[in-house]
């Protein structure tokens, strides 16, 4: 019996099934983990809509909709974020607010695709950063992707207008993104690009009034 268990042993590579079993566990749990915070963004973004503005967490929104964009960017970039813990909630329609975030990351790493070329092995950055300035909560996404020329930058914002190739782009999903800041929650959203180099959008949605109010009073204290 020893005998066969030896041999059995010897068949079955022990040691490289000690070293290789840990890491495949290991890597098993990092998956699961990964699906399981997919799972929760998704259901934190597909939640039923409502027409009523919510007081809401912008750092939370920013961060399921990261995670859920995640193929759109994790090829070509990577993704830095600076969240200030201490931006007050905004009262705002949090799926809508989301879809703009998005629209600006997917639109970010095609920039970055285009500016590294096909096959290239370098990863460009995006960066995400929230603050409160003044009576708005701002949001600033970067990237180091291509940029673009004044003259297109004079016409992002209008329906229909890209300069995506064919099955690439509508030119809906800039538009779209003004009308939701400027026109329902009264926010602004505006570009600085250099070509070459990159494109941030700044976008300022204003802090719904009982917390601006007491920031106000903290401060004065």
């Amino acid at each position: 019996m020893l005998i066969k268990l030896c041999e059995a042993a010897q068949t079955a590579n022990l040691e490289f099934l000690n070293a290789e079993i840990p890491a495949a566990l290991e890597e098993s749990l990092s998956g699961l983990s990964r699906v399981s915070e997919i799972v929760s963004a998704m259901k934190s973004f597909s939640h039923p809509g409502t027409t009523a503005k919510q007081s809401v967490n912008l750092n939370e929104v920013i961060t399921t909709t990261v995670t859920l964009s995640t193929n759109e960017w994790k090829y070509v970039s990577e993704i830095d974020t600076d969240l200030d813990p201490e931006l007050p909630p905004v009262s705002c329609l949090p799926g809508e607010v989301g879809q703009v975030v998005l629209n600006i990351v997917v639109n970010a790493a095609h920039a970055i695709a285009e500016r590294l070329g096909t096959g290239s092995a370098e990863l460009g950055r995006i960066s995400i950063k929230t603050k409160c300035s003044g009576e708005h909560a701002e949001i600033r996404i970067t990237d180091s992707g291509c940029g673009m020329p004044p003259e297109v930058m004079e016409r992002i914002f209008d329906p229909f207008y890209t300069t995506k190739e064919v099955g690439r782009g509508t030119g809906q999903g800039l538009a779209i993104s003004h009308s939701v800041i400027v026109d329902k929650h009264g926010g602004t959203i505006d570009v600085e690009s250099v070509p070459g180099e990159g494109t941030t959008f700044i976008i300022r949605i204003p802090i719904e009034e009982s917390c601006s109010i007491s920031t106000e009073v903290n401060h004065a204290a």
